[in-house]
């Protein structure tokens, strides 16, 4: 990452921090109060092709002993009312401040992977994870929404582990790899801007 974009996220991670901090104290207590503890989904990611880090986000789903692979339809009846309502408008990745401020993240990037899809597919990641990781990014804006369409038909692990290394990894990568092609402080404005307008157009 240049210093350009570390100085950026710096600068706009401490001041969502200090400016959302009424907001983040009370989603805590409403998260405590309507779903109890733990309050905090921990969970790895892959940084780099081989450096793993621990991200966080409001936990939105009941709590299992194993979770492997992405969320499809099999695990939507492990989303709590709260999660949903979280999730609707992202308000569960505010926590990731933490992992912008650490230097996990970047405010833009590709989404970090699983260990297990990096694994998978080293020559597609090897690309992609050139550029930090972000908490939103071409890919999150252009094919979420399909990929969440596409997930929610999957009523098994093995169907969604199949419809997301078959059709999500590959197109997924190709929009990162166009974002990192392109990349500058400029366009990170532009798709940080068009990130909040979509939030607001689901609404």
């Amino acid at each position: 990452m240049n210093w350009r974009k570390r100085c950026f996220d710096l600068f706009f991670a401490s001041l969502l921090a200090v400016v959302l901090a009424p907001a983040i104290l009370a989603l805590v207590i409403y998260i405590y109060l309507k779903q109890g503890r733990p309050l905090f989904y921990v969970a790895e990611r892959m940084k780099t092709i081989d450096e793993p880090f621990q991200l966080l986000k409001f936990r939105t789903m009941t709590v299992v002993d194993e979770d492997q692979g992405v969320s499809g339809a099999h695990k939507a009846s492990r989303v709590t009312p709260v999660g949903a309502r979280l999730r609707a408008r992202r308000l569960d990745e505010f926590p990731q401040l933490w992992n912008i401020l650490r230097g996990d993240l970047s405010f833009v990037g590709p989404r970090p992977p699983l260990r297990e899809y990096v694994e998978r597919f080293p020559e597609i990641y090897t690309e992609v994870l050139k550029s930090r990781p972000g908490v939103t990014g071409l890919a999150t804006i252009r094919f979420h929404r399909h990929e969440d369409r596409l997930l929610a038909r999957c009523t098994t692990a093995a169907q969604t582990d199949d419809v997301y290394c078959r059709i999500c990894v590959p197109r997924k990568a190709k929009l990162d790899l166009i974002y990192q092609r392109n990349q500058s402080i400029c366009y990170d404005f532009d798709l940080v801007f068009q990130t909040i307008a979509n939030l607001f157009r689901r609404g």
